[in-house]
């Protein structure tokens, strides 16, 4: 039963009331997964912490700082796809934010929200994982940089401590040559999150692969990336034997779950087919 709500116009004032609200409290910002949380009994906090008025200027706006795309962790996943920077400079993220539910979940989810649900069949993380993405994430007593690949450690668990709060999320601006793009096959109808979805960050130079980052979604409970295999094909020719080199490799080493949106016999020839969609799509792109 909720027995506070809390609606503070800044960070500093916000993380007081999560510090001293201990494991109580939660965090909500745009609600579309805490609610239903709630409702279906999953949580039962006594304290909500709501950002909706936070007016601080972390947490809002989206800019370029040198080589760096800051993106503030209450901007909605709508106002995220729509931006021009971030349709420029991450195109995959923009497409990533839009495929997210319907017009509706979009207007009110936010991308801090959306890294801190740690959905596995979400669409942003795995993009902002391609993409050598951070976030700033802030306490009460101090702050610090979380890689997104480090942040969700299983289904619905992630590396935030208690008391903590995603302020920002960092996006390196991409070197020219650079395509970045985001592909995703929905299996059911009545619904829109990924049975697979795939993100590709790809340089290419003089018709050769000079860095690739293949991250795959909604397979297992984190979002899956193979250094290795990435390491193997960098320095080879851009051309669709490496991709298929490349999504050969991660289809045999993915081991991906059995759910309703399909089987991990269905999720592992899907794995080998979306990568080397989504790798040829990034290669046909005009470069940065």
């Amino acid at each position: 039963m909720i027995r506070e709500f809390h609606r503070p116009r800044d960070l500093g004032t916000a993380l007081d009331a999560l510090a001293d609200a201990g494991d109580e409290g939660k965090v909500i910002s745009g609600g579309t997964a805490l609610v239903l949380m709630i409702e279906q009994g999953l949580v039962a906090p006594s304290v909500l912490i709501s950002l909706d008025r936070v007016q601080d200027p972390m947490f809002s706006g989206v800019e370029l700082a040198g080589r760096t795309l800051r993106i503030g962790g209450g901007e909605t996943l709508s106002a995220v796809a729509s931006h021009p920077l971030v349709r420029d400079v991450v195109p995959g993220l923009a497409e990533a934010c839009r495929r997210v539910g319907n017009v509706r979940i979009r207007n009110r989810a936010t991308l801090a929200g959306n890294l801190a649900e740690s959905d596995y069949a979400s669409d942003p993380p795995s993009v902002l994982v391609a993409h050598r993405a951070t976030c700033r994430v802030l306490a009460s007593g101090g702050e610090r940089m979380v890689p997104v690949e480090r942040l969700i450690t299983g289904f619905y668990e992630n590396a935030l401590d208690e008391g903590e709060i995603i302020a920002e999320i960092h996006v390196p601006v991409p070197e020219t040559g650079t395509r970045s793009t985001y592909v995703k096959y929905i299996s059911r109808s009545s619904e829109d999150r990924p049975c697979v979805g795939v993100a590709v960050c790809l340089q290419t130079m003089g018709g050769t692969v000079a860095d690739i980052r293949v991250v795959v979604g909604a397979v297992t409970g984190t979002p899956q990336i193979f250094p290795e295999v990435l390491a193997e094909a960098t320095g080879k020719a851009a051309t669709p034997s490496t991709w298929k080199d490349v999504a050969a490799r991660y289809a045999d080493l993915i081991q991906p779950l059995d759910d309703a949106r399909g089987s991990a016999w269905y999720r592992t020839r899907l794995i080998d087919i979306m990568i080397r969609r989504a790798l040829s799509q990034a290669a046909e792109q005009d470069t940065r």
